[in-house]
């Protein structure tokens, strides 16, 4: 059996976090792979280090372009910065009793950083040196994840070449650590992938090994049921489908990137998210497709707030041929992302994000009267959409009248309601004020009443 494990920042934020990591990995010996994040905070006041690494880097920058007598330098300057950075690691390193320095590595880093080797490149160093010290501690091999992950000229990342360069390597190591979030572009620039990017190399190292288990080591046990923002001790989801996940995750449930599901879906290798500080809990299990019944009739409920909706209404518009591609085109060209688009005979409504729509929203109008000429166009701000989704909702009656059943006894206005053809997933609308009471509402209604 083979196993990849990453560990984010927060699981390894100190030696204590290190040695917790060591034992689980140590506990199974399918455990051959380890991605590491680089270290995160160690607690509510700490900085994580990849925002000290941005912040060395822009400082880096403006003590090389600075006079070295101006009076606008800064009173911290990229040395002080560096050296704090060089601490926290030498903090772990001493902490595990190990013998590593990296005092050339942070000389390397230092000349780079001079020659304005990239914000990428200055991020990716708290991984790569995390993966240093994390494979001296297992006795594993370390792999730079630059020599195996791939980016083109674009920018955008290669599957076919690390797939078959990565596959390669790892076919003659038997137990290795891989930095997460970076890769290189064909020049053998360091690029990244977005925050949260470890998550993605686990998953591609997953899908190179043709693991049986991909098991994803936070802070929480697992996805929960709704927000612990909002819902005191929500309950924990113990099995959850790619497709479950995809919706929780558009409407921003964040555990677990959502590009990292797309390497191992294909592969139809699960995700296990577990919980670094409890590791007895068995988390949350990511498949492709089960036939365990979910506990509750819905397996989750996330949401967004601050969205605009415009409503355009037009006699017949359902006869006109293109006029919904018309409308939409408006969005295009005013290079607007469009969130959600429930329609009627004569009715459309878009949804998209306030920020975006506002300082074009008058072109947008003018534009959708020159297109399709409505009968009415309406504007509504300050929405919020909730998604609740769950693979037992196509088999249970009356999912949609219990959800307005929650929501009046609540007294929350329902703006739009509105079910997918999968019926894996009923999208709500409310005002953005009545958005932790509707949540609420609902997580009592088909959680807190089924217990």
């Amino acid at each position: 059996m083979i196993k990849v494990v990453k560990f984010g920042g927060s699981s390894l934020a100190s030696a204590e976090q290190f040695q917790k990591a060591g034992s689980i990995i140590r506990k199974d010996k399918a455990r051959r792979y380890v991605i590491p994040s680089a270290p995160g905070k160690r607690d509510a006041n700490d900085t994580k280090v990849t925002d000290m690494l941005y912040s060395c880097y822009r400082q880096a920058i403006l003590d090389e372009d600075m006079d070295e007598d101006s009076d606008e330098k800064d009173s911290v300057n990229f040395e002080e910065m560096l050296k704090k950075i060089q601490n926290r690691f030498d903090l772990i390193i001493a902490g595990l009793k190990l013998s590593l320095s990296l005092e050339k590595e942070f000389k390397i880093i230092r000349e780079n950083f001079s020659k304005k080797a990239g914000r990428d490149y200055a991020a990716s160093r708290g991984e790569y040196l995390n993966g240093r010290i994390m494979a001296e501690y297992l006795g594993y091999e370390f792999i730079d994840a630059a020599e195996v992950i791939f980016f083109d000229e674009e920018g955008n990342f290669d599957a076919q070449k690390t797939d078959a360069v990565l596959s390669e390597r790892l076919m003659h190591t038997s137990r290795a650590v891989i930095p997460g979030f970076y890769g290189s572009m064909p020049d053998g620039k360091i690029r990244t992938f977005s925050r949260g990017g470890s998550d993605i190399t686990g998953s591609i190292t997953a899908k190179a090994v043709q693991a049986d288990l991909y098991e994803n080591w936070t802070d929480v046990s697992g996805f929960l049921v709704a927000d612990p923002r909002i819902i005191k001790n929500p309950k924990a989801i113990d099995v959850i489908t790619y497709r479950e996940l995809r919706e929780l995750s558009y409407m921003g449930a964040t555990v677990l990137h959502e590009d990292a599901i797309f390497p191992v879906r294909k592969e139809g290798i699960p995700i296990n998210i577990r919980n670094t500080n409890a590791p007895e809990d068995k988390g949350t299990l990511i498949v492709e497709a089960t036939c365990q019944k979910p506990r509750f009739t819905i397996t989750g409920i996330a949401g967004k707030k601050d969205f605009a909706s415009i409503t355009v209404e037009k006699a017949m518009m359902n006869s006109e041929v293109g006029f919904c591609k018309r409308v939409l085109e408006v969005f295009e060209n005013n290079d607007i992302s469009i969130e959600h688009m429930p329609s009627g005979i004569d009715t459309m409504t878009i949804f998209v994000h306030q920020d975006e729509f506002e300082e074009k929203e008058q072109k947008v109008i003018a534009g959708i009267h020159r297109a399709v000429s409505p009968d009415f166009l309406e504007l509504e701000s300050d929405l919020a959409l909730i998604a609740v989704v769950g693979r037992g909702m196509k088999a249970t009656r009356g999912t949609s009248g219990r959800i307005f059943s929650a929501l009046a006894h609540a007294n929350v206005n329902v703006k739009m309601i509105d079910q997918g053809s999968s019926e894996l997933n009923i999208i709500i609308g409310v005002r953005n004020h009545d958005f932790e009471a509707a949540v609420k509402a609902l997580y009592d209604i088909f959680v807190t009443t089924q217990i």
